[in-house]
């Protein structure tokens, strides 16, 4: 399960707090959370352990615990509309049937935070979807995926800093230096 496509997001998360020397994870908020600093920025990373389609729920704890504002969260996930190893940062949007997107949604009230897009390719057909999502990354996929991880990890101040396009700019001069 750890190496699906699907867990992108928690790989990317993994990277930046191994990167940046988090606390260990300890179980809270019906998930797994670290702390420290991204830069300037103290950080909680969380990994919702809910069913995809209720990690809202988690999100939703720790945003309240901490009094966390939905403009101040930052959510990474796969995108299967992004080719693999691209990467897209935007604030607020629909959810594109992606479950833990609407569980966010639900449980924010909003759809206002910032979410990390983190491409793993389409299938190209529809019925072979939800076996792409919950396969593991092929061989082939492993150097680009650790370039990803690492470029994510590296530049994860500028998105602490409030920066998203300068982040997108330096994932983009990687991945197209490595491809």
């Amino acid at each position: 399960m750890a190496r699906q496509r699907h867990n992108i997001g928690f790989m990317a998360v993994e990277a930046i707090a191994a990167r940046h020397g988090f606390s260990p994870w300890k179980a809270r908020f019906k998930g797994l959370t670290a702390e420290g600093r991204v830069g300037a920025q103290r950080v909680l990373l969380l990994k919702p352990m809910t069913y995809m389609n209720l990690s809202g729920e988690a999100v939703q704890e720790a945003a309240s615990f901490y009094k966390i504002l939905p403009a101040d969260i930052t959510l990474f996930h796969d995108e299967l509309d992004l080719a693999p190893g691209k990467v897209r940062v935007k604030k607020g949007g629909g959810n594109a049937g992606h479950n833990g997107l609407r569980s966010t949604d639900r449980h924010l009230s909003t759809p206002d935070y910032w979410r990390v897009r983190l491409g793993i390719g389409h299938p190209g057909d529809k019925a072979r979807v939800t076996g792409h999502v919950l396969g593991d990354f092929a061989k082939a996929d492993q150097e680009w995926l650790r370039t990803l991880l690492d470029t994510v990890a590296d530049e994860a101040p500028l998105l602490a800093e409030g920066r998203p396009e300068d982040f997108m700019t330096r994932i983009a001069r990687v991945s197209g230096e490595q491809r």
